[in-house]
């Protein structure tokens, strides 16, 4: 049975592989349901789309990479599983990865799209469909999750507890929030906090990856980043991020909270990892203990750590077939379900 999954995973590689050149390409029809996707959700500038159908075609839909990555695991699957799949909104295509999982590990995806996120993955799907027929029948997009075998979920802390408690008796992989963090040592080069910039602004820093807290060393000036920084100062510009800039400055400023403000990014002192849109916090360490300690009493809030020492700056929201949300392998959680 491991030899016939082989078999097809190495049809649904080719396929994946020409779907990564499909994409891309970035052909008018592709073009036009960004567009479409754009209008239903503001916050999927054609840019941050572009952005992350890159990502995903480089880093995720490489035949090289690919091969390399399932080498380390033994799909045991007899018989397919259903796998539900609750994925997020706040990104494009952000649950694409676990799909990715459960396609690879020979089993069905039952998926329920976030009303924020319904246009590209059923568009690539039926492309992924046309290129190969080992994708036709292992894909449903779905409201309700009662036929799944396993739960594969993703949501706020809120939205977790109830996944937790609805789906207690199956299989599961429950992600709730996080995000992430960089460490500066106060020494940065002009170059190494203009790519800081990409982890804090990239997707308008929905996403768990990007950078919402910074530590630095006791003494340094949080505000010496904002120059750096300018070259994302377009960012305003985007009607939702300045209504979230403006009503999170009003907020701090009536409440005589103290922060710093320049004509884009707050910087607000904070213990808090994740912080509001538009806002960055950050927190004095005053030895490389005292860091070890405040990122290990919060590590179960971060997802990544960026820094030099760490995932270099500027690519926080760049993540290989490797790095799993919540560092789970959900690859080998579902290649073992018998």
């Amino acid at each position: 049975m491991i030899k016939k999954i082989e078999n097809k995973n190495a049809l649904q590689i080719q396929a994946l592989s020409d779907l990564g050149k499909f994409v891309l390409s970035f052909p008018n029809e592709l073009k036009e349901k960004m567009t479409e996707a754009y209008y239903k959700n503001n916050w999927f500038t054609i840019e941050n789309q572009e952005l992350m159908l890159r990502a995903i075609a480089n880093n995720y839909l490489q035949k090289e990479k690919l091969n390399g990555w399932i080498i380390n695991y033994e799909i045991r699957n007899e018989l397919p599983k259903k796998i539900g799949l609750v994925m997020a909104g706040n990104m494009p295509m952000v649950g694409f990865h676990d799909l990715l999982c459960v396609w690879m590990s020979g089993n069905i995806g039952l998926v329920k799209l976030s009303s924020k996120d319904e246009v590209l993955l059923p568009f690539l799907i039926k492309q992924l469909e046309n290129f190969s027929s080992a994708f036709i029948g292992i894909t449903f997009f779905v409201e309700r999750l009662n036929d799944a075998d396993a739960i594969i979920a993703t949501g706020s802390n809120n939205s977790a507890r109830y996944f937790e408690y609805y789906f207690k008796n199956k299989p599961h992989i429950i992600r709730a929030g996080r995000s992430s963090v960089a460490v500066l040592a106060g020494k940065e080069t002009a170059d190494e906090i203009l790519a800081l910039g990409k982890d804090i602004f990239r997707y308008f820093g929905l996403g768990c990856r990007n950078v919402s807290k910074l530590y630095v060393p006791q003494g340094f000036d949080p505000t010496t980043i904002y120059k750096g920084l300018e070259f994302f100062s377009d960012i305003i510009q985007h009607n939702k991020y300045k209504n979230n800039f403006d009503y999170n400055c009003t907020i701090l400023l009536m409440n005589k909270t103290p922060h710093f403000a320049n004509e884009f990014l707050i910087l607000q002192e904070k213990q808090q990892i994740a912080s509001r849109v538009a806002t960055v916090h950050y927190e004095f360490y005053t030895s490389e203990n005292d860091l070890k300690e405040k990122l290990i009493s919060c590590e179960n809030e971060i997802q990544c750590i960026v820094g030099k020492n760490y995932i270099p700056f500027g690519k926080s929201q760049e993540p290989t077939l490797f790095d799993y949300a919540d560092n789970i392998d959900t690859l080998k959680f579902l290649s073992s379900m018998i």
